[in-house]
């Protein structure tokens, strides 16, 4: 797991300074419309939609915006009729990339996904051809100047995480949970005042594959046009790639 937030914190300070600002509240909107259709308008028994209202929050999206979606999810004003589903496929080096969209046009979608991955030397997949190199888990990361090691550690375990990683190279904390566990881990290191860099369910490597030179950037550059689609909501991979040379294409 280790190294997995190198491309989960790069993607969202890309999101926080991009100026289309617009289209991550899009992306936003169509997650609470979801959430709110499939598990209804009650953030207090909807975990899913309480994840993403505070990722919203987090994301400065004004509150109407986020009332409007929850009410269009359900059912209480109109709205359009999203589904949600997972592309799986190969791109440079062989790294495994799984991609989550929302659309209300699969052919349109699945059409821009294959481009975008054919542009940069990468192919499609049948289903579940690199979907079992993942795991569904709760993350947080912690710079490792703004918090002790020991305090984290105490407060990781008693609230129910799974496991606490020391990443030396990219310098910091990672802290895995079971999905289910993650809004009392969130809660509680709220609670602690623990400031976290990243709070999100994702789908976390197995293992990864190492990647460098020209491989390297022709996969950020395919990550990044497809977390660029309008359809897509998340993209997850298992590759490790230095932290200078990230940088540097960063």
């Amino acid at each position: 797991m280790a190294g997995h937030s190198k491309w989960a914190n790069i993607k969202h300070r890309k999101a926080r300074s991009d100026a289309r600002k617009g289209k991550v509240f899009s992306k936003l909107a169509k997650e609470l419309m979801v959430a709110s259709k499939l598990g209804g308008s009650d953030p207090a028994s909807n975990p899913r939609l309480r994840a993403a209202i505070d990722r919203a929050r987090a994301e400065n999206m004004p509150q109407e915006n986020i009332e409007r979606a929850i009410k269009k999810g359900a059912g209480e004003l109109e709205g359009v009729n999203y589904e949600e589903g997972i592309y799986e496929g190969y791109g440079p080096g062989g790294v495994a990339i799984l991609v989550s969209f929302m659309t209300d046009n699969r052919n349109r979608t699945v059409s821009e996904v294959r481009h975008v991955f054919t542009k940069f030397g990468g192919r499609l997949g049948e289903s579940g051809s690199v979907s079992w190199m993942f795991e569904k888990k709760g993350m947080f990361t912690f710079d490792m100047d703004s918090v002790q090691e020991d305090l984290l550690m105490e407060v990781s375990l008693e609230a129910g995480a799974e496991d606490v990683v020391e990443n030396k190279e990219d310098r910091v904390f990672e802290v895995y949970t079971d999905p289910q566990d993650f809004m009392d881990v969130k809660a509680r290191f709220d609670e602690k005042g623990l400031k976290y860099t990243l709070a999100e369910i994702s789908m976390v490597p197995r293992s990864t594959v190492h990647v460098e030179g020209r491989d390297a950037q022709n996969l950020l550059r395919l990550l990044e046009e497809l977390e660029d689609l309008d359809d897509v909501q998340n993209v997850y991979a298992n590759f490790d790639i230095p932290a200078r040379e990230m940088a540097e294409m960063a």
